[in-house]
């Protein structure tokens, strides 16, 4: 019961900073679960987050493969309630406000000052993403590859990352 109150405060805590989406809270996710409460290793948070990315669907949804492996089908109902409905509260009402002052100077003050927080925090998550994932020089020669595709052609990501695995698995090390 004590490990499903935990997960609930740090997924809900999770959900109030996820300030432009769920990679924006990567960082500290990967923190609280692995350091300051000691539920998963590197490899397994990595692991998690790589299912998330190739599952169907929100990318989001990881979390609650995370409440499912600390605590079973009730850790994933916990983690999921905990990491979602606060922030969908806050938008509904940071919306009504939204609507309420729309053409006021100040929303447009708002939208520019808050664009870079997002996009920082993003950038975190995809960072902090990176030191865990680029492991040896085959894990960073695939990714360099594959930011390479993606900035120089339009290509379908999924396409990439589906070629980027299968090379993993392929290319002996």
């Amino acid at each position: 019961m004590m490990r499903l109150v935990q997960l609930s405060a740090v997924f809900a805590m999770l959900s109030m900073l996820a300030v432009g989406g769920g990679t924006s809270v990567l960082p500290e996710m990967q923190h609280m679960t692995v350091h300051v409460f000691p539920w998963l290793t590197d490899k397994q948070f990595r692991d998690i987050y790589s299912l998330g990315q190739v599952a169907p669907g929100p990318n989001g949804l990881m979390v609650m493969v995370i409440g499912y492996r600390l605590a079973g089908a009730a850790g994933a109902a916990v983690v999921g309630a905990s990491f979602f409905l606060p922030s969908c509260l806050i938008a509904l009402a940071a919306n009504r406000v939204w609507k309420h002052y729309e053409g006021s100077p100040w929303q447009v003050s708002l939208q520019r000052g808050l664009a870079p927080v997002a996009v920082g925090l993003m950038f975190s998550g995809t960072y902090s993403i990176a030191c865990l994932s680029l492991i040896d020089w085959l894990t960073v020669s695939i990714a360099s590859v594959v930011f390479a595709l993606l900035l120089w052609r339009h290509m379908n990501p999924a396409a990439i990352v589906l070629l980027g695995g299968l090379a993993y698995m392929l290319i002996p090390r």
